[in-house]
């Protein structure tokens, strides 16, 4: 297993550097050297209450990894009470039964841990990194806030204060950010696609205890979980540590699916955002697109990389090193489990106007269209979804046993089936140059794109009120 991941590191570590690719001499064939399945899954089993549990043992190096996925995100809020999902993700650590406020932090880093979590459209995750011999203490303090997370006046006052705070410097504060929540809310018909993760401070604000309790019992429950622990672990004797946590804390019935159906987009949509913190015009231009493990996901995935990945992609070179006319050019993939958005992000050159930097950025998706990609720039975009699965840089690398554990979790709690991590890859590798034409033709028209300008304004100056002569 070392030799394998030693192997893995020299080769990814010549892929990405300054925003380069370099040419792998045969993908297929290094494609083919994967030990199938990418993630040896050692025990998987569910305890009664629901929660389905992935054991990956690793005894490279003596740490563990522990990352549990909540089936809930923005999604799954109701108009009039947006941003619980991420006010969530704040609460969980105001303490437990057991555990004092902000005490799961300490714990964790005294130990030689690492923690975090993150809300997303379609899902909530928290994890923990330890020494191995520490990763019970992950499971206590898991557990514990799954059974008795303090719900309290106080805390829920404290925390909405936090995410206002967060708003404010994070978001409204900070140029072009606004206009990108803008954008999602035009791109999408359908509110529990569009709203801001983040929700209004007039939700959160109108929101009571009881509302805060209903949604924690509903969907902080074991059976609408999945935890995954990777590392330097015996899996029996984790199992064991595992029922002794967790097999009391009851289940819950299960929430009902929310309704992501978005209507197919047959005319441009267009805003203006002034903006008193940009120092240059720019602009969003998005377009829906597939969800993920669609048929149509990975070519576009494919497409995003020839688009976007680094100074040799094609919007850069066109746009910021040959036309001159985009200070920067970068293209995105928002992946969800339901409709999702590919969206373009330019600043605006002095001496132009957004409209004609859509020119150029039109011609290089026209190109993308019409021409069919060479072998040689289709092959380094498939080594750059390589890098991104494998070098030791990446956050989500198999090298990792974090990045192994949240990619467990996810794809079982999305998909119900990890394995399905191998098949995403091949998917990827099979993407031809017919795919790239025909996703592209489909996904790049006008009269599906979304288009945000973003106009610099500068702060509003107080009224003077004219003085009596």
């Amino acid at each position: 297993m070392m030799m394998k991941k030693t192997k893995l590191s020299l080769l990814f570590a010549s892929f990405v550097l300054a925003g380069t690719c370099l040419i792998s001499p045969d993908i297929a064939s290094f494609a083919a050297e994967f030990k199938s399945p990418l993630i040896p899954v050692t025990k998987d089993f569910k305890l009664p209450n629901g929660l389905r549990v992935i054991l990956s043992e690793d005894h490279s190096t003596p740490v563990a990894a522990l990352a549990i996925v909540y089936d809930v995100g923005a999604r799954n809020e109701k108009k009039g009470r947006s941003g619980f999902a991420h006010f969530f993700e704040h609460m969980m650590f105001e303490g437990s039964e057991n555990v004092g406020k902000t005490e799961h932090f300490k714990y964790i880093e005294s130990a030689g841990g690492s923690l975090n979590a993150s809300t997303h459209p379609d899902f909530t995750n928290y994890f923990e990194k330890l020494p191995s011999n520490q990763i019970e203490l992950a499971l206590w303090l898991e557990s514990d806030r799954m059974r008795s997370l303090k719900v309290t006046p106080e805390n829920f006052e404290n925390q909405l204060q936090t995410v206002k705070e967060e708003k404010r410097s994070r978001i409204d504060n900070q140029p072009y950010v606004p206009a990108s929540i803008k954008m999602e809310e035009l791109l999408f018909d359908n509110w529990a696609n569009a709203h801001p993760t983040i929700g209004t401070f007039e939700d959160l604000e109108a929101s009571t205890i009881d509302d805060i309790k209903s949604f924690f019992r509903t969907y902080y429950a074991p059976n609408n979980a999945v935890m995954a622990i990777v590392g330097d672990i015996d899996a029996n004797e984790m199992e064991k540590l595992v029922r002794k946590y967790f097999a009391s804390i009851p289940s819950q019935p299960i929430p009902a699916k929310p309704d992501v159906a978005e209507p197919a987009q047959t005319k441009e949509k267009y805003l203006k955002v002034p903006d008193q913190h940009a120092k240059a015009p720019a602009f969003w231009m998005s377009w829906k697109a597939p969800a993920r493990r669609e048929p149509d996901y990975y070519a576009l995935g494919i497409i995003q990389k020839l688009l976007s990945a680094g100074e040799s992609s094609r919007l850069f070179q066109r746009m910021v090193k040959g036309d001159q006319n985009a200070l920067k050019v970068d293209v995105g993939y928002d992946e969800r489990r339901g409709p999702s958005a590919l969206e373009s992000f330019v600043v605006v050159k002095p001496g132009f106007t957004p409209e004609q930097v859509r020119e150029s950025l039109w011609s290089e998706l026209e190109k993308l269209k019409t021409t069919p990609v060479s072998d040689q720039e289709l092959e380094k975009a498939k080594n750059q979804i390589l890098h991104d699965l494998f070098a030791s840089s990446s956050y989500e690398s198999l090298q990792r046993s974090l990045g192994r554990a949240e990619l467990l979790a996810e794809y079982a709690c999305f998909f119900g089936d990890p394995s399905l991590i191998d098949k995403d890859l091949e998917a990827y590798l099979k993407v031809s140059p017919a795919d790239v034409q025909r996703v592209a033709g489909k996904i790049f028209t006008k009269s599906g794109a979304t288009i945000v300008d973003v106009e610099p304004q500068g702060p509003e100056k107080p009224k003077q009120t004219a003085k009596a002569q």
